[in-house]
């Protein structure tokens, strides 16, 4: 344990990966903040996570990372970091180019996993064995925060709290009121958004699967499906809809931004999809979820659990052969949807 001569005041935080891995590293800043309140707390991520770490109310400032290899990039890299003066540095994810360049820009405390070769470049290390997948992803990435704060002699506790993501509710109800007028959904019916793509970070259902789940859902006469596409998705979106032909639902796209469709995100009653990102900024809002996960030890329900409540979290693990997900009934699936979530669509 090293006592603090003076409190940290620029503390850098990197998780500069998928957008999924970002949202769960939500709790470590907030517990940063909660052990050096008076410090600045900086994040560096790439362009596309950047709305997101924008909005994070225990960020301060967003660091772009080009992320683009090469001798050239980290030496840009590095000089980029150095100029900042940062006094200690958090690597949730270390990659080998990061953590050179965290080393080469001379910043004295820096902390990470101790599971990788580039370790040699920290001087403060964590042994976690991640892809033992004994604990959720969240609380590897809170433990290293509590981790550092130990190393400064400051003590704490961690608790996940939902939502660590909200938004004001007379916003989330105006945009609730022009999408139920601009799509001409009844008012008293339920939305449960199905996001099918899964932009290439886990196998998901596939898409012949979630057409019979939303088919038999929509035995319901409440509910009403919107099927959303993130980027490069639309061709997935079209084949869904066409399935689902005969169910009451719309496609959707969102062309605004992250943060705006993170806005729409709320207004949903049940959010469905595989582990991808849209799922765990649902969580963050602590949107009732249904998530398919794969079956790998390193992926599983567990290590990348959702950040919403027990009450608004249901979790299904599929077979990664094939993508034939042969261990998942659908019928069943529904059943367990009807069960968990029975007050938030009123099923009859």
């Amino acid at each position: 344990m090293e006592l603090m001569q003076k409190p940290l005041s620029k503390i850098l935080v990197i998780r500069n990966d998928k957008l999924g891995d970002f949202m769960l590293a939500w709790p470590s800043f907030q517990a940063l903040r909660q052990l050096f309140p008076e410090a600045r707390i900086y994040a560096l991520v790439p362009a596309y996570t950047s709305p997101m770490a924008e909005i994070c109310p225990w960020i301060d400032e967003v660091v772009l990372d080009e992320n683009q290899h090469g001798l050239s990039d980290l030496i840009k890299t590095t000089a980029h970091l150095k100029a900042y003066n940062f006094d200690a540095a958090l690597c949730l994810h270390s990659t080998p180019r990061i953590a050179l360049a965290l080393f080469l820009a001379g910043i004295p405390h820096r902390f990470a996993p101790a599971s990788r070769i580039d370790q040699i470049f920290y001087n403060h290390t964590l042994t976690q064995r991640r892809s033992r997948s004994e604990k959720p992803e969240y609380e590897y990435n809170t433990d290293l925060a509590l981790f550092m704060g130990q190393h400064f002699g400051v003590s704490g506790n961690y608790n996940l709290k939902p939502p660590l993501l909200s938004f004001p509710d007379k916003e989330v109800e105006q945009i609730r009121n022009q999408f139920y007028a601009e799509y001409r959904i009844e008012p008293d019916r339920k939305l449960i958004f199905v996001h099918a793509g899964s932009g290439g970070s886990a196998t998901n259902l596939s898409i012949e699967q979630y057409a019979q789940l939303i088919q038999l859902l929509s035995r319901n006469p409440k509910l009403f499906f919107v099927l959303t596409a993130g980027p490069g998705e639309q061709a997935v979106v079209k084949e869904l809809s066409i399935l689902v032909n005969a169910c009451d639902h719309i496609t959707y796209q969102s062309t605004n931004g992250l943060v705006e469709f993170s806005k729409l995100l709320k207004i949903a009653n049940i959010f469905i999809s595989g582990s991808t990102g849209t799922l765990h900024i649902s969580g963050a809002l602590d949107t009732p979820t249904v998530a398919f996960y794969p079956e790998r030890r390193s992926a599983t329900l567990l290590r990348w659990q959702t950040l919403n409540t027990p009450k608004h979290r249901l979790a299904f693990t599929i077979t990664d052969e094939d993508n034939a997900c042969k261990n998942i009934y659908i019928e069943n699936i529904c059943i367990e949807i009807n069960n968990k979530y029975l007050n938030l669509i009123n099923v009859i």
